[in-house]
């Protein structure tokens, strides 16, 4: 008896825990739901702080080796200046550390000013012209987030097989992804085409950023009176803007700021000109060797006449106005790299523009004659002058194009070369 009451104690003891919860189930109120997680804190604050990020993100690249900062190095004036066979004959190596392309990378410094692509209203100007704006030399791209929406399906630069291929890198960071659905919305992944268009928004409004056009080189100071320029940068000056002693304001100056105290001037009207530029041809045997860009090979660069919306075989070897801000930092020049020095454009330009002779037939990188073009026919002789330069003026244009580098870049200036003084 003693037993059985010791028993029934402790089953009653058990179910009485039961009841006031200590085992599950039971009579008692249901559980209460697990607390949400606080939402994550946003990494990137802003679209052009993701843009940033992205302009540096290297796992956009197939081999997760090359971002838009690889061509475009903020620290270098936003160009290649990678040390390697490609850099080496004025162009760049691909993702694979293979491929080349044909074209050297131009600076983005001020692109962000460069009208949306667009042909030009049917006039006098226009028939010689045709065309202005966009990105790229060749204006393929119509504004920036195009130009960014470029590399990294190209089969010979970062090299993704497609747009969801990018996404799906985009998405492997989780910042990145707080980030997209902050600033496009919730569902944003849902749709790549519109995933991959905002990835090139935000590298887009990075671009537009100050740090790309801060307008603080020695040019801008002198315009707003904070710096004296010297003879030989005076003299430059004078040539640079006078018509009748070189041709440079035909191209280098925004058509309707014709003023050569115009501040914040890009020093391009964004058109596109023949200048009859040289064949690289260590270029041309690099590619043909490697196997690469057969149609180059054999046709040449067609310059404007590849733009896909461009059908006048008249545009051929035509190429966008380059900016002249930070021209002294951004060698090699020419949309196929082939001068490496600034004196040796300003001697060609000076050699292309008189067509009755020159005392500069040779190239000085080289001590040869400046070589063949591969479309001579559409060269715009008329707007490169025939009044040859003295020594003292191609000195002076010299000193005034080193003027126009931004402040943050100025140590990156190569010496001045024997022969040359700015003071």
């Amino acid at each position: 008896m003693q037993r059985f009451i010791k028993k029934t104690i402790v089953v009653i003891s058990a179910g009485f825990l039961m009841s006031c919860g200590g085992g599950g189930g039971g009579g008692g109120s249901d559980p209460q739901p697990e607390p949400e997680p606080p939402p994550q804190e946003l990494v990137f604050k802003t679209q052009e702080a993701l843009g940033e990020a992205l302009f540096n993100e290297t796992n956009l690249s197939l081999n997760r080796s090359m971002s838009c900062a690889t061509c475009h190095d903020p620290n270098h004036a936003f160009v290649d200046v990678r040390d390697n066979e490609a850099t080496a004959i004025g162009v760049s190596l691909g993702d694979d550390n293979f491929s080349i392309g044909v074209r050297n990378a131009p600076t983005v410094s001020y692109a962000q000013f460069a009208p949306v692509f667009q042909q030009l209203p049917d006039t006098a100007d226009s028939k010689l012209n045709g065309y202005m704006g966009g990105q790229f030399h060749d204006g393929r791209a119509a504004d920036l987030k195009g130009q960014a929406g470029g590399p990294p399906l190209d089969s010979v630069e970062m090299m993704m097989p497609d747009k969801a291929s990018v996404v799906a890198r985009i998405q492997e960071n989780e910042n990145y992804v707080a980030a997209f659905k902050e600033f496009y919305g919730e569902n944003i992944f849902d749709d790549v085409d519109n995933a991959y268009l905002n990835m090139t928004v935000a590298i887009g409004k990075f671009e537009k950023t100050d740090e790309f056009a801060p307008f603080d080189s020695k040019w801008d100071k002198y315009l707003r009176g904070e710096y004296t320029i010297s003879f030989a940068e005076l003299t430059g000056k004078s040539v640079f803007f006078s018509p009748a002693n070189s041709s440079c304001v035909n191209c280098h100056q925004i058509d309707d700021i014709r003023d050569e105290f115009a501040e914040n001037q890009t020093f391009t009207n964004y058109k596109y000109f023949n200048l009859g530029v040289p064949d690289n041809t260590a270029l041309i045997s690099a590619v043909q060797s490697k196997g690469l860009h057969a149609e180059f090979v054999a046709n040449g660069d067609q310059g404007l006449f590849g733009h896909p919306d461009v059908n006048d075989p008249a545009l051929k070897g035509k190429y966008k106005t380059p900016t002249l801000r930070n021209i002294a930092v951004t060698g090699p020049y020419m949309h196929n790299g082939v001068f490496k020095e600034l004196k040796t454009v300003l001697d060609f330009y000076d050699f292309r523009g008189n067509v009755i002779g020159s005392n500069r037939p040779n190239n000085p990188e080289t001590g040869a004659p400046w070589g063949e073009t591969t479309h001579p026919s559409t060269i715009d002789f008329g707007l490169l002058g025939q009044t040859q330069m003295s020594d003292a003026e191609i000195d002076g244009l010299e000193c005034f194009l080193r003027l126009l580098t931004d402040e943050r870049y100025e140590h990156l200036m190569p010496p001045l070369r024997d022969g040359l003084d700015c003071s």
